[in-house]
């Protein structure tokens, strides 16, 4: 990756809190911490931040959060990730320290109730293009990919693979646009969300779908507004039986693309770069929470800190 620098158009650093959360607890093993808080996620969250901190040296960075496991989309669509099951116990504490970390270590923290962290960081994104500057989102979750932006000014990157999306990316791995993948996802559902899609469309069809239909909603109804004709430009095999199946669940597809969408503003989540500044690890802050924790060495890997 390519180091940020501060300027006229600055590139803002966005952490998707819980990815990150969750392969540290599932990489590391328990760990304790010495006043006797289970900590191997928050010790792996925490080496992440520090180590790209230290190779990026971001001038403006951030970190969402999950407020909770449930969202507005529960109220809409009770199963919603309802297969995910609870949370482990070892795993719950950890949560509120990982956000106590990140504030710690200089970056702006978020979390709204009843929001997903998705949700934040498309509202962050707008904040930056606002701005006139630039997002990098940082995520494994490929729903996020709806965020990048055709001109380059938003793009995700995935930390493991060292792979960046930028709009062509998109294109390459799914087939269809970044502003196409809700519609995408509504055709094929999302086993992760536990979201269901149309039966029997898998990822090559709904990428066929989608070139010739712009979304969902324009895919056309019936044999008549010419349907039959635009059904036979999709390259796939039994286009004819394939459009019936998409009219049979059209609803269905719908609700879960509108389930799959990442809002673009939540309320109360506005904070203009000058609220997205990176200015370094809080020592007055880090030196209490880490003496408790009992982490010593991981404090001298810390490269900068404020003023």
């Amino acid at each position: 990756m390519t180091t940020s620098e501060p300027g006229p158009d600055p590139l803002v650093h966005l952490f998707d809190g819980h990815v990150y959360i969750f392969r540290a607890y599932h990489s590391l093993p328990p760990m304790t911490a010495d006043d006797g808080t289970p900590c191997n996620a928050a010790y792996g969250f925490a080496n992440t931040l520090i180590r790209y901190a230290a190779d990026e040296a971001p001038s403006h960075a951030a970190v969402c959060f999950d407020a909770a496991m449930t969202s507005f989309r529960n109220a809409i669509e009770p199963g919603y990730k309802a297969q995910r099951g609870e949370t482990p116990d070892d795993l719950e504490p950890q949560f509120d320290l990982c956000r106590e970390i990140a504030e710690a270590l200089g970056f702006a923290a978020f979390e709204r109730d009843d929001y997903e962290a998705d949700d934040l960081l498309g509202a962050l994104c707008e904040e930056v293009l606002r701005g006139a500057a630039r997002a990098r989102v940082l995520t494994t979750d490929k729903d996020l990919c709806q965020l990048v932006r055709e001109d380059g000014r938003v793009v995700v990157h995935d930390l493991a693979k060292e792979k960046t999306f930028d709009a062509d990316a998109v294109r390459e791995k799914f087939g269809v646009s970044p502003a196409q993948i809700p519609d995408y996802l509504g055709l094929v559902g999302d086993v992760i969300d536990n979201l269901p899609g149309v039966p029997g469309i898998g990822a090559k069809s709904a990428a066929a779908i989608l070139q010739v239909f712009e979304s969902i909603e324009a895919i056309p109804v019936g044999e008549g507004a010419g349907g039959a004709e635009a059904w036979g430009r999709v390259a796939v095999r039994g286009a004819s039986k394939i459009a019936q199946k998409v009219e049979t669940h059209r609803e269905r597809a719908l609700a879960t693309k509108s389930l799959a969408t990442v809002l673009r503003a939540v309320p109360g989540v506005a904070p203009g770069l000058s609220g997205l500044a990176y200015h370094g690890a809080v020592r007055e802050r880090i030196d209490p929470l880490f003496d408790r924790l009992g982490w010593n060495r991981i404090r001298d890997r810390i490269v900068r800190w404020r003023d």
